[in-house]
Parts: C-alpha cells; sequence; structure tokens
C-alpha cells in the first residue's frame, strides 16, 4: 500500500454493450445480463489526507452533483472507514467530466474509484471480497465499477463474471444534452427479451467477433428512453450514419449512446462531424480499454 500524501484514481465511463431485462422480483428489482466494458474516457478523483470529510466537485458537470448527502462518493467514505473504524479523514476532489444520469454508471464508478483509492491511501489491510460486499451497499452497479475490466454481469448486477480482455475498439460516446431517469426508462418498459442466457464464453479475439456477438444482443431500456427523450433516437440515427460505423446502441437507460468504429481515423471523423452538427451535444472520442485500468497513482 502506498504511503503518498494524496493520490489519483480515474474512474472509467462503465458502456453497457448490451442490456436485457427480464421480469421484475419479489424485492422491486428486475433481473437483468449485460455485457460490460469500460472506456479510456471518465472521471478523475484525487483523494488528499485532511482532518475531516469533504468532498469539492469541479469540471464541466460538477455542478450538476446531487446534494452531499445523497452522493455515492461521500457514503463510499464514509461506508469504508466505518468498517475499518477509523474517521473518514479525506479531502475529495472530484472532476466530474461525465454527464449526470447518463447511463454511463458515473457515480457507481465514482464510489468504486473512491474504495479503491482509500484502501490505498489509508494503507488498508482489506481483502477484496470485504471490499466488494461495501460496493454492494452502494449500488448494484459499485461492485463491477471496483475491477474496471470488461464483464458478464447477472441478477441485479452483483453476479459478475469477469471475461478475457476485449480487443481495444475505436469508440464515440454521444448524449443528446438530456438527463434521463432510470425509474421513469423502467416503469415505460413493455417489451422484455429476458435472460437469454448468451453470456460470451470464448474471448473476442478481434472486434469483429464481438460486433458479431453484439448484433445478437439488445438493450431493452433503449425502447422506452427513446420515448422519453427522442432525441435519444436523433443521436443514434446520426451515428448509425457514420462512414465504418460497426455497431451505434444506447448503454445502460440513456442517454448516452455509443457508436464502435472499424478505425480510429472513422472515429476522429464521426466525432468531429457530429459535434459540427451537434454543438449543445456532449461527444467524446474515446475507446474501449482491453486491461484493467483506474489503479490510484500517487500525486506530483
Amino acid at each position: 500500500m502506498t504511503s503518498a500524501d494524496g493520490l489519483f484514481v480515474s474512474a472509467p465511463a462503465k458502456v453497457n454493450l448490451c442490456l436485457h431485462v427480464a421480469e421484475r422480483r419479489a424485492d422491486g428489482y428486475h433481473n437483468l445480463e449485460s455485457l460490460v466494458a469500460f472506456a479510456v474516457h471518465g472521471d478523475e478523483i484525487t483523494l488528499e489526507h485532511a482532518r475531516e470529510l469533504s468532498l469539492s466537485a469541479v469540471g464541466p458537470f460538477g455542478a450538476m452533483l446531487p446534494p452531499d448527502n445523497d452522493n455515492l462518493v461521500l457514503k463510499a467514505a464514509r461506508l469504508l472507514a466505518d468498517k475499518v473504524d477509523r474517521p473518514p479523514s479525506v479531502r475529495i476532489t472530484l472532476r466530474k467530466n461525465l454527464p449526470v444520469a447518463s447511463g454511463l454508471g458515473g457515480g457507481s464508478a465514482d464510489a468504486a474509484a473512491v474504495l479503491r483509492g482509500l484502501a490505498s491511501l489509508w494503507r488498508l489491510e482489506i481483502d477484496r471480497e470485504t471490499l466488494m460486499g461495501i460496493a454492494a451497499l452502494l449500488g448494484a452497479d459499485v461492485p463491477v465499477c471496483l475491477d474496471c475490466i470488461a464483464a458478464w454481469t447477472e441478477g441485479r448486477g452483483e453476479r459478475i463474471t469477469s471475461l478475457s480482455p476485449l480487443p481495444e475498439m475505436p469508440l464515440i460516446l454521444v448524449n443528446p444534452a438530456v438527463p434521463v431517469s432510470t425509474a421513469e426508462v423502467f416503469s415505460a418498459l413493455d417489451a422484455r427479451s429476458g435472460l437469454r442466457f448468451v453470456r460470451p464464453r470464448a474471448p473476442f479475439c478481434d472486434p469483429h467477433a464481438l460486433v458479431a456477438f453484439l448484433h445478437s444482443t439488445t438493450n431493452d431500456l433503449e425502447a422506452p428512453a427513446r420515448k422519453i427523450a427522442p432525441s435519444i433516437g436523433d443521436a443514434l440515427e446520426d451515428i448509425r450514419d457514420m462512414p465504418e460505423i460497426l455497431i451505434a446502441r444506447m448503454s445502460g437507460s440513456g442517454a448516452t449512446c455509443f457508436g464502435i468504429f472499424e478505425t480510429d481515423e472513422s472515429a476522429r471523423s464521426a466525432t468531429a462531424l457530429l459535434r459540427e452538427r451537434h454543438q449543445e451535444w456532449w461527444i467524446v472520442n474515446t475507446a474501449i480499454v482491453p486491461e484493467r485500468i483506474g489503479a490510484p497513482t500517487a500525486l506530483q
């Protein structure tokens, strides 16, 4: 564990490459299955020793974060501190690069990054199972964000099967500047594909193999999200019109959509063209990363 005075931790965007929904369970949640990947782009967190717990939110979307009492980052720090019986004395600075309520697991990724970072900053002797248990208390998406590696998730999202690394692929993320409520999207859900048991069992040796698999899947939440926010459909149509697009789909419950491209150049060109057409949209040129990312590093 590190003895640094401060740490930098990245919180990569979580992208649901597919998402199948079954019937609602007795506990109110739906059984899901999803292929989850992580992008290079994401939020950024610094952790510094302090006398008390504090959070400063900066960056393009920092002002849109929920009040302190509802913030998963602070909840994560408090839960971990309670678990190891120490005060939650840390100064947290969150650079919010991802839109809020955008289907990219931003809040979950931020909370997971704080758990990873504080375990290192506080030099805790804490095993992965305990850390995963704390993550599960924070939300269904937080455990998969702890490792930041490709995974097949089931149940509420708490059953996680790590996969062989995905091929590195050019990716663009497009949000048509609309926040979408996950609860509203699920309430508007009419058609469910159910659990297809299509969990990939072999590594994807190249991008085309992954895309071929994705074409056998869907995102069941895309249709209801498009009803709530028709601009999601506009974003998808624009992405699908781009040269060398391999697949375009909505991530999670929206409103962010993604496009996987044949080459880095085609992804960059699509990003530039879409930004020219839609200056009010959030559009990022990034990539699906094949390996684990998000390890804490000492502040310089």
